[in-house]
């Protein structure tokens, strides 16, 4: 194989990778529900060939350390973004269904793009080594388990979808999350691993997801695995941090899959769990009548 081929494959295979993952996710969440689909589709799944491609590209572990300690801040970004999707709807109380979609889609992407350029920016201007980008992905995990505990508390109705889904749907889901990756290992390869990582968390399998659900199934589908997804995504973040450290030493296959066993294991196996207990203690005062959350 030519020396100049090399470097595309490493673009198109994660990117192939992560069309296949958005076609999977969005109908875990269709077929299961939003509480066993939302957790189930936040399984580390394009993060994993997005770090494969950003360690082959980064200059040096350290920028490869940086890069993947700054996922969880696009990760906290995300759950900012999942947010406005159960905010916007219920505030906006638009009676056309597509105008309201469009409305969240357009509202929700613009407060997810200002605030990752803002974050970018200030990473740029204050360039952290890699000691320091520990402290930010840390700080950013921790802020976004608060977050997603807290979107939790009350369960909202995630049931599953019932009508099926077009093909060429599907087709559209994949293709925008594999372009999500493939411009992250462009902005990796172009010398900014950090701008990289970021876009590798671009939340285009959670619009597929919204968007795509929302317009075969109903609303009520995409806004009930908001939460869990919110906390399960919290896996991707835990992946990131571990890989940081794993894969510079354990190679990029051992570390991977190191990471990813760990990560779900400690994240969305316990997350999933503790959803079905929030979910059963809430219909089981509302059998006795209290009501309480």
């Amino acid at each position: 194989m030519e020396a100049s081929a090399l470097p595309v494959l490493a673009i198109l295979l994660p990117a192939l990778g992560a069309c296949v993952v958005a076609v999977l996710a969005t109908v875990v969440v269709e077929r299961l529900g939003g509480v066993a689909g939302g957790i189930l589709s936040t399984v580390p799944t394009t993060i994993v060939p997005a770090a494969i491609g950003l360690h082959g590209s980064a200059a040096d572990d350290d920028a490869f350390r940086c890069a993947m300690c700054f996922v969880p801040v696009g990760i906290l970004l995300n759950a900012g973004y999942l947010l406005l999707w159960r905010i916007i709807p219920a505030r906006i109380g638009m009676r056309s269904h597509r105008h309201l979609l469009a409305t969240t889609v357009a509202l929700s992407l613009g407060a997810w793009l200002a605030a990752a350029t803002a974050a970018v920016w200030i990473h740029h201007a204050y360039a952290p080594d890699a000691g320091q980008s520990l402290a930010i992905g840390l700080a950013a995990f921790a802020a976004g388990a608060m977050l997603g505990i807290a979107a939790n508390r009350v369960p909202h109705p995630a049931p599953a979808g019932r009508r099926p889904v077009g093909a060429a749907v599907l087709a559209l889901r994949g293709l925008a999350a594999g372009g999500a990756i493939a411009v992250a290992l462009v902005l990796a390869r172009g010398g900014d691993p950090i701008a990289g990582g970021i876009a590798s968390v671009f939340p285009a399998i959670f619009t597929a997801i919204m968007v795509a659900t929302w317009l075969a199934q109903g609303a009520q589908v995409p806004t009930g695995a908001v939460g869990p997804m919110m906390l399960g995504t919290l896996s991707v973040s835990a992946f990131a941090l571990l890989a940081s450290a794993a894969i510079p030493r354990l190679g990029v296959a051992a570390g991977a899959a190191v990471c990813w066993i760990i990560a779900v294991a400690c994240i969305n196996v316990p997350a999933y769990a503790w959803l079905r207990w929030v979910r059963a203690r809430h219909e089981r005062r509302a059998a006795a009548g209290t009501g309480a959350p």
